[in-house]
C-alpha cells in the first residue's frame, strides 16, 4: 500500500464519509462532487472532451465524450457513472475515462442518464438501453463496444447487459465494473461487516438513497438488482472491488451468479482501497494500476 493511499484513506474517513452522511438533499451531494472533480481529476495531456447527442429513433440523450490523442473513434467504451442513481455526472468521471481512452486507444462515451429523485426507476435503465442502441445506430459494431461503470453505474451497466440479453440485442465485446452496486436489498454480509472499514460510503444512508431511486418499486427487479438477471455466456466480464468496502459482496456474489450462467468473469479483489479508487487516477499509484489492469483486459477483446 502506497503512502498516498494511506493518507487518502484517512482523509476520506475524516471528511468525505461524514459529508455524505450529513447530506440532506441531492444537491448536497451533487454540487460538491462536481467541484471536487473539477479541482482534482485531470485528463492526460492532449485529451479532449466533446458533448453531443446520442440519437435513436426520434429521441436523443446528451453524452460527453472523452477522447485521447490517436484514439480510434470506431471503438467505444460506453460508460455509466456512479453516484447512487442520485448524483454524479459525465463531468465527474470523464477525466478517468480520458485516461482509459489513452490506455486502450478507444473513445469513451458517458451518457447523461436521468437521476433520481426527479427521475426514479426505470429512467436510468431505460436511458442505458437507449444509449447502447444509439451507439449501435452510429454503425459501431457491438464487437467494438465495451460497456463499463462504477458503483451504481456498475450495477446499471450489468443491468443493461441483462436487458441486452433479454431483448436479444447484439452482445458487446465485454463489460467491466468498478465496485458495482448489484443488489439494492443490501443483503450481502459485507454490508454490515465492512460498515466501519469503508472509508467512503456510510452504510446508514444507503437505504435512504435507494428509496429515492426505487420509490414504489421492489428492489428485486433484475433491472434494479442485476444479481437477479439472466445473462448470455458469450460476453466476458471484469469486476473489481476492495475487501474493505460495504459493496464487496455485491462483487463476489455477482461473480458467482455470472459464473453459474457460464459467463467468463475476471474478478479482482484488492486490500484496503477506497470505493471506486480508480477515479483517483494521477493521484494514487493504485488507481493508475487499476486502470492499467482493466485496459490490459480490454485490448484482447477487440482483436477477436
Amino acid at each position: 500500500m502506497s503512502i498516498r493511499l494511506r493518507i487518502l484513506n484517512v482523509f476520506l474517513r475524516l471528511f468525505e464519509r461524514p459529508s455524505m452522511a450529513r447530506a440532506k438533499a441531492p444537491d448536497d451531494l451533487r454540487k460538491p462532487f462536481e467541484v471536487k472533480a473539477r479541482l482534482f481529476f485531470w485528463p492526460p495531456r492532449k485529451s479532449r472532451y466533446k458533448v453531443d447527442d446520442l440519437k435513436f429513433g426520434d429521441a436523443t440523450i446528451s453524452a460527453h465524450w472523452a477522447i485521447s490523442e490517436n484514439a480510434d473513434e470506431g471503438r467505444v467504451i460506453l460508460y455509466f457513472h456512479g453516484g447512487g442513481y442520485v448524483f454524479g455526472s459525465p463531468k465527474t468521471h470523464r477525466a478517468m475515462l480520458a485516461r482509459l481512452s489513452a490506455m486502450t486507444g478507444m473513445v469513451a462515451c458517458l451518457p447523461k442518464y436521468r437521476l433520481a429523485p426527479e427521475n426514479p426507476f426505470p429512467a436510468a435503465i431505460d436511458d442505458a438501453v437507449f444509449a447502447y442502441q444509439a451507439v449501435l445506430a452510429r454503425d459501431i459494431p457491438a464487437g467494438k463496444i465495451v460497456l463499463g461503470g462504477d458503483s451504481a453505474g456498475g450495477g446499471l451497466v450489468l443491468a443493461l447487459l441483462g436487458e441486452i440479453t433479454r431483448l436479444s440485442l447484439p452482445q458487446p465485446a465485454g463489460v467491466f465494473a468498478f465496485s458495482p452496486l448489484t443488489d439494492l436489498t443490501f443483503s450481502g454480509p459485507s454490508f454490515a461487516q465492512n460498515a466501519q472499514s469503508d472509508v467512503v460510503l456510510p452504510a446508514e444512508r444507503a437505504q435512504i438513497m435507494a428509496e429515492l431511486y426505487l420509490q414504489d418499486t421492489a428492489p428485486h427487479d433484475p433491472r434494479i438488482s442485476p444479481i437477479n438477471a439472466q445473462f448470455a455466456s458469450e460476453t466476458p466480464i471484469y469486476l473489481t472491488a476492495s475487501d474493505s468496502e460495504i459493496l464487496l459482496d455485491d462483487t463476489r456474489r455477482m461473480t458467482a451468479h455470472l459464473r453459474d450462467h457460464g459467463v467468463s468473469v475476471t474478478e479482482k479483489i484488492v486490500h484496503n482501497h477506497p470505493h471506486v479508487w480508480q477515479i483517483f487516477q494521477r493521484i494514487l499509484p493504485e488507481a493508475d494500476q487499476g486502470l492499467r489492469d482493466v485496459a490490459a483486459w480490454i485490448k484482447p477483446l477487440l482483436s477477436r
